[in-house]
């Protein structure tokens, strides 16, 4: 193949739609969040994956799990995890079996900003959604996300693949 292989170009157009549909969709949440709720989509995403924790085996999350579910570099991670902790949105302990592992965990004004963005965050991807289905080019992935049905499982699995 060479770089002017219709397969490639097509391929390439592809990949350039389905970032363009990403964008869009992130753009707009983005600022719906940050208007209404003072959130960003990355500290809405980390109190959504934190959230859904429990008290079981397995039920915590170590840092790089929660960077993998929230697309984020460990660095990163726990730098937004800082953030929300210094505004009472988050709290941090010591495991109890192992005391070099940390945990995180969402506290009541957390959840309470939560459970009030959330219909914020669904009715944002809806808008985006909607607007770019409008488009030609994006309406055949607005109709593939539309149709993904993922199940919905109370801790994420760890990635296998950092994103």
């Amino acid at each position: 193949m060479t770089a002017t292989d219709p397969a490639l170009t097509a391929l390439a157009q592809s990949w350039c739609a389905l970032s363009l549909l990403h964008g869009r969709i992130e753009g707009h949440i983005e600022r719906t969040l940050q208007t209404h709720h003072d959130l960003s989509v990355r500290e809405y995403s980390l109190l959504d994956v934190l959230s859904r924790q429990h008290s079981g085996p397995g039920g915590h999350l170590q840092m790089k799990q929660v960077a993998d579910a929230v697309l984020l570099s460990q660095s990163a991670t726990t730098r937004l995890v800082t953030r929300l902790e210094d505004r009472g949105l988050l709290s941090r302990y010591l495991c109890d079996t192992d005391r070099r592992g940390i945990y995180t965990d969402v506290t009541e004004a957390g959840l309470a900003l939560l459970a009030a963005a959330r219909p914020t965050n669904d009715r944002a991807l809806r808008e985006a959604l909607d607007e770019a289905a409008k488009d030609p080019d994006l309406a055949p992935l607005v109709r593939a996300v539309e149709q993904l049905r993922i199940p919905a499982s109370p801790v994420p699995a760890p990635a296998s693949v950092s994103a």
